[in-house]
């Protein structure tokens, strides 16, 4: 579940279109691999803190995209000298977040449409 910023929120979980999640994990890996802890930690950095993945969101989450042939992984040493998973985009999930970010900006054109001439 995406969380807003603790100040912000009022504990309530923000309400998120379907496949935001994806969209956002794939963007972040869309830079360079990052194992899972890794993946959390830079949407929360990018987003101000403003989303927080959480375990329960995260790992089913990059399960289901591995399954579906857009991540593949392997496990390395993190750089406090942990193993983990990392996980890096495939040439299908490149595509994929192609055809995700194209979808969004519809989403958001038609959202300032409605938020500016209501």
């Amino acid at each position: 579940m995406i969380r807003m910023a603790k100040h912000d929120r009022k504990d309530k979980p923000v309400g998120v279109l379907r496949g935001t999640v994806d969209l956002l994990i794939l963007q972040v890996l869309d830079l360079q691999p990052r194992h899972g802890v890794g993946i959390a930690e830079r949407i929360d950095q990018v987003t101000r803190g403003e989303f927080s993945l959480g375990p329960g969101s995260l790992f089913p989450a990059l399960h289901r995209l591995e399954a579906r042939g857009w991540l593949k992984s392997r496990w390395d040493e993190t750089e406090e000298g942990r193993r983990a998973k990392f996980y890096e985009l495939t040439a299908a999930g490149r595509a994929q977040l192609g055809q995700q970010r194209s979808h969004w900006d519809r989403i958001v054109a038609a959202m300032k449409e409605v938020i500016q001439n209501g």
